[in-house]
């Protein structure tokens, strides 16, 4: 094989590489456009109103899930299974968001942490690596610490709205997920640094909830759910 030949070949590959990208793009913004859409649904909670309509937001968000998850069945399509990191960095971003919005709504439902595979069940995504297009367990982990900073904002607007006992729930949850997290040996930087925000969420909430008990409004959590 001559040099320009050797070049052309290279060339051939390269742009069939730039075509599998671009394909992946375009179903990537998709999915970044829905996750946008879910999120939306889920931030009018903390409205002061909010509180009244979250089962109704959750089955919302629910229902536009069952559109991650056709998006996700499409991307299935434009890459080999095999060459899942290959391109695991275009949509990294978005799954860590989806996780987290699966995380958050479950958590709006039952006041319970959402596992890997409850996730991966509401994407229509696989767990173990070897079956194909799958959740990585960092960015499980990812999606899970973020929304750890969305109940630390949780935790305030609840007082907002009158309601006091929410704030010491959320501190119970977000103080055992903070123990769990402290069992980990975090060697992912960008997840590590994520942690770190953690652990001022749990400050955050903490002041409120010192707060409210200062001014004589804080009550223990009654067993079961309150909303």
């Amino acid at each position: 094989m001559s040099v320009t030949e050797m070049f052309s070949y290279i060339q051939g590959f390269l742009s069939a590489d730039q075509d599998v990208r671009e394909d992946i793009r375009k179903v990537v913004q998709l999915l970044e456009q829905t996750a946008r859409e879910i999120l939306t649904v889920l931030q009018s909670v903390h409205q002061p109103s909010g509180f009244k309509e979250i089962p109704g937001k959750c089955a919302k968000a629910r229902e536009l899930f069952c559109t991650v998850r056709t998006q996700i069945s499409d991307l299935k399509t434009k890459f080999p299974v095999e060459q899942y990191y290959r391109f695991h960095e275009h949509w990294r971003f978005v799954l860590q968001r989806l996780a987290f919005l699966s995380a958050f709504v479950v958590y709006l439902e039952s006041e319970t942490l959402v596992t890997r595979e409850e996730v991966a069940q509401i994407l229509g995504i696989e767990v173990v690596r070897e079956k194909g297009f799958h959740l990585d367990v960092e960015d499980y982990l990812a999606g899970v610490l973020i929304m750890a900073s969305e109940l630390s904002r949780l935790a305030v607007n609840s007082v907002t709205a009158g309601d006091y006992s929410r704030p010491l729930r959320i501190s119970n949850f977000i103080n055992e997920l903070d123990s769990g997290f402290r069992l980990l040996n975090l060697k992912n930087d960008p997840l590590r640094k994520r942690y770190d925000g953690l652990k001022y969420d749990v400050k955050k909430i903490e002041e409120v909830v010192y707060d409210l008990s200062i001014r004589g409004l804080a009550k223990e959590p009654e067993s079961g759910v309150d909303k």
